[in-house]
């Protein structure tokens, strides 16, 4: 589903991102991890074509993202770390708006309004203005309009911020139904380590715009030479430089 080769992405004279390779194959919950600055929201931000590579070649479901990029949008859905929204609509209007965009016809778009918004927790505010709603409100918003034209990938950059327990739960289900229906792929960022263990068929971790590690949780545990069943969060601190804080920690006796 999402082929990158030799990717690379520089900011004046930095490199944020060089030289990465990466597959993630359809019907994955593929889970994209490093620390901030790693260069996740970057690749994330290429992959929907946001912003241009400097160098190399990504793709998704065949289609040349830089040279094809209105093919590309039109089968992925994008849930970014922070809700884009039209404030000035009501939730109706912005989701009826968003599928006018990906051509659904009016009939559809309707049905899948009603549909979504009562599967997020929406409805009754459906006539309401975006500016009013909570951050956890806004992020369900863009969520449910993330998938109004069922994608095939959906592209996610920390989808837990902001959202309550409830909220949570649905997220995590959706992602799980999406690749269980066979009608799509979740390429997902987090921070949230536990929800990348729970969801991810495979992860990458993700250090400083390279790959340390990739694999499911078994084979990084492999890659990192240790014996029975550490946890992905342990193992992400080894790969990224964790145990220097955990001292620091204890040298400042905090």
């Amino acid at each position: 589903m999402i082929h990158i080769e030799s990717l690379g992405k520089k900011f004046g004279s930095f490199w944020a991102l060089r030289g990465l390779d990466l597959h993630v194959e359809q019907g994955e919950v593929f889970g994209f991890l490093g620390p901030n600055g790693a260069g996740k929201t970057t690749t994330m931000r290429m992959l929907v074509g946001l912003i241009r590579p400097t160098e190399g070649r990504l793709s998704v479901a065949g289609i040349d993202v830089v040279s094809e990029p209105i093919r590309v949008r039109q089968i992925i859905g994008y849930i970014p770390d922070r809700p884009y929204l039209y404030e000035k609509l009501t939730a109706r209007e912005f989701m009826l708006f968003t599928a006018g965009i990906y051509g659904l016809s009016p009939k559809r778009q309707e049905q899948r309004t009603h549909e979504l918004l009562e599967l997020f927790g929406l409805e009754d505010w459906s006539n309401e203005l975006v500016e009013s709603f909570s951050h956890g409100m806004k992020q369900r918003l863009i969520m449910a309009a993330s998938i109004i034209h069922q994608p095939q990938l959906l592209v996610v950059d920390e989808p837990m911020v902001g959202l309550d327990p409830r909220g949570a739960v649905l997220v995590k289900e959706l992602f799980k139904r999406l690749v269980r229906d066979g009608a799509g792929t979740v390429f997902l960022s987090t921070h949230t380590l536990e929800v990348a263990e729970e969801l991810c068929d495979r992860v990458a971790i993700l250090n400083k715009g390279k790959i340390v590690a990739m694999g499911d949780v078994e084979s990084i545990r492999k890659q990192v030479g240790v014996k029975g069943d550490e946890k992905l969060e342990s193992l992400f601190l080894r790969l990224t430089g964790g145990p220097d804080v955990v001292e620091s920690l204890e040298k400042a006796r905090l």
